[in-house]
């Protein structure tokens, strides 16, 4: 098999990347990425691994996604503009990126005879909808531009498997943590950003009173969702799934437990909170087990200590 991971310089897609390339059954793992969010050096280890291919282009240009695309046989799309507060101030961008973008990786999939994509969802999609857990087919109004962009997805993903024939799985990422996530810039997540905090001995600011919680998710239990999805069989196909711990954990948790990890014993500061934030999210992963065989192997607490050693070594 043949795989094309969009955005595979980015923090999900490298750690992807690295996992596809130790598979038997891969004889082919090709990169498509403008490094615009993403890093070379997240994946210039693997430049002389015999499987590895980079393509460097971006995906708002159609014919660079056709030639990315060709002797393709099963399309990971990770490529996307991230961050909430970024798309508040830039919609126009995001909505480049993320809808134009992904309409041209689909396109230029269906051109090329590819039949199968999986491709990175959000849990932004849940947008106002208040019931928790949160479960697939049930959505609320989207908060942010982000958020509208990946429910668009979402639809085109449905119209392209009526229309042409074309199977397509997409994964509702929830708060993905782990290796390779960017600690700077001014959309930098939240864990990382306490991960620098902890390593600097510094405050880290939380938005709010620290009462809002997320299902934070380890980005090895997205790699795995990822595989499963890439090799999953029909019954598995055109639908969206889940992919968290199914645990809430919230701020002020967080960065408890980042400090015990790290042995940082600095308060944290408080700030007002941040538009187009919902207070809390928590994922019903039970479709993702059924229909993917999807098993998360890292809680909160076993991904941070992962991830505080790969801070503690590359910053």
């Amino acid at each position: 098999m043949k795989i094309l991971v969009t955005g595979g310089a980015g923090f999900i897609g490298s750690n992807l990347v690295g996992t596809l390339l130790k598979d038997d059954k891969i004889s082919l793992v090709r990169v498509f990425d403008n490094y615009s969010t993403g890093f070379k050096k997240n994946i210039e280890e693997y430049f002389e691994h015999p499987k590895f291919e980079m393509h460097e282009g971006d995906i708002r240009d159609y014919e660079a996604c056709l030639k990315a695309c060709e002797a393709i046989d099963v399309v990971s799309h990770q490529a996307a503009m991230g961050s909430v507060p970024r798309s508040i101030k830039d919609p126009i961008t995001t909505n480049q990126i993320n809808i134009s973008g992904t309409l041209n990786v689909f396109a230029a999939a269906k051109e090329q005879g590819i039949k199968k994509i999986v491709y990175a969802a959000s849990s932004s999609t849940y947008g106002d909808d208040k019931n928790l857990p949160k479960v697939e087919d049930r959505i609320g109004r989207p908060l942010s531009p982000y958020a509208i962009t990946k429910l668009v997805n979402e639809l085109y993903a449905q119209v392209f498997t009526d229309l042409y024939e074309m199977n397509f799985i997409g994964l509702r990422y929830f708060n993905v943590f782990g290796p390779k996530q960017d600690p700077n810039g001014a959309y930098a997540a939240v864990i990382p950003l306490f991960m620098k905090a902890a390593l600097e001995n510094s405050q880290p600011k939380i938005n709010g009173d620290g009462s809002y919680s997320r299902d934070f998710t380890y980005v090895q239990n997205a790699v795995q969702a990822n595989i499963k999805a890439i090799f999953s069989d029909d019954k598995a196909n055109n639908q969206v799934y889940n992919i968290a711990f199914g645990q809430s954990t919230t701020l002020n948790e967080l960065w408890g437990f980042i400090q015990e990890v790290s042995s940082c014993t600095n308060p944290a500061i408080h700030g007002p909170n941040r538009a187009g934030d919902i207070p809390h999210s928590l994922a019903a992963i039970s479709k993702a087990q059924e229909f993917l065989g999807y098993q998360p192997e890292y809680d909160v607490k076993k991904g941070l200590l992962e991830a505080f050693q790969w801070y503690k070594e590359n910053l």
